[in-house]
């Protein structure tokens, strides 16, 4: 039969408990949000939402085809300039996703012959990335600059090292400097995903990169998405303007791929004005995150300690960890659930998103909720 294998997955899957399935909310959901990666409460907010509504009002709903043929707009020029100019950059490139920013990054820039050196943390899109890139892939531990050196000493010729700046299961920083030091003493460029630095990181939220020193460096590249700090849709590519030319012309998931709307462009870019003129919401995010992380840890929780706006917090196991989130749901509060094959280490989590927007009673509710309901 066409397609059996699938029964057999989905019933291994059932076994392990580790079926996966769509919950569609509604767009006034009563419950208290901390499952989402809108790290400054802005998705929801009026400025944005009227930044999309003018962007389609004036443009349409759709970029109408690829950036190189019809899909570049004014607006999109307009974002990519102001990326580069908050982060620190020489240029920007705009995508339809993070994800295809960091395929794009990534195959683009590890071709036949080069060495690509990825944290063994980093998110499936850097991992895809990898797979897909004609250069040759070496996995490294974990936030470990000193094996990244040692993998570039193993390789003559053009080379890059991957990581993510704030990994999404743990929310750890990496050693940016450190990493940036590797790679600098074998010539390799540094390739970083800026998704959960953004907004949260850096003077005024201008990311991981600008936090480190890199931003601007001409061997260091950074992606990101809008879909997060920023609450709209799509990535970015920023770094050396030649890089981004050779992305214009070399990345597939940029060639081929329909342009981000421009109500997404448009949402991103009144978010970025908005952020410029409220830098304090970054610390805000962070603030919220080191005050969930003592409050769960006091609670007797096992808690990762934050490094930007991501809080974790470990479960026995894949089962008490959904049963666990679907307790949180119950009484009213939404977090996220992260279970193999999501987590590299095996280790099942409830995820917990630090808002800016949070007060200190919503925070306090959340503790609450989460230590009633632990397994």
């Amino acid at each position: 039969m066409a397609f059996g294998w699938i029964d057999e997955q989905a019933e291994a899957r059932s076994r392990a408990g580790l079926v996966r399935t769509l919950r569609p909310r509604p767009a006034d959901s009563p419950l208290l949000d901390l499952a989402s990666n809108d790290y400054l409460g802005l998705a929801r907010h009026p400025e944005i939402a009227e930044g999309a509504a003018g962007a389609a009002r004036l443009w349409g709903g759709g970029s109408t085809g690829s950036r190189l043929v019809t899909g570049t707009t004014e607006l999109h020029t307009e974002l990519e300039r102001e990326l580069a100019d908050f982060c620190g950059f020489e240029a920007a490139l705009v995508f339809s996703s993070g994800y295809a920013a960091n395929l794009a990054a990534v195959t683009a820039l590890g071709p036949h012959g080069s060495l690509i050196v990825s944290d063994a943390g980093n998110h499936a899109s850097l991992i895809d990335g990898c797979r897909l890139a004609r250069g040759t892939r070496q996995v490294v531990g974990h936030a470990d600059p000193e094996a990244v050196d040692k993998a570039l000493a193993t390789h003559e010729g053009a080379a890059i090292v991957v990581s993510d700046t704030v990994f999404s299961v743990d929310g750890d920083a990496a050693p940016l400097a450190a990493l940036a030091e590797a790679c600098r003493e074998h010539g390799a460029g540094l390739v970083v995903d800026d998704a959960h630095g953004l907004g949260v990181l850096g003077d005024g939220g201008r990311g991981a990169a600008q936090a480190a020193g890199l931003a601007g460096a001409d061997d260091v590249v950074v992606t990101a998405t809008l879909s997060k700090s920023l609450g709209s849709q799509g990535g970015v590519v920023l770094g050396p303007a030649r890089v981004v030319d050779h992305l214009v012309n070399a990345a597939r998931t940029f060639i081929f791929d329909t342009g981000l709307a421009p109500a997404a462009a448009g949402a991103a870019l009144a978010a970025l004005r908005l952020l410029r003129r409220e830098p304090a919401r970054a610390a805000r995010a962070r603030a919220v995150a080191a005050e969930l992380h003592a409050r769960l840890t006091a609670a007797g929780l096992e808690a990762v300690r934050p490094d930007a706006a991501v809080v974790s917090v470990r479960a026995p196991s894949p089962e008490q960890a959904v049963r666990w989130a679907a307790d949180c749901r119950t009484a009213g509060l939404a977090v996220g659930c992260f279970r193999p094959p999501s987590v590299p280490d095996g280790i099942s989590r409830l995820r917990l998103t630090a808002r800016a927007d949070l007060s200190g009673a919503e925070i306090e509710r959340a503790v609450r909720v989460i230590g009633e309901t632990r397994p």
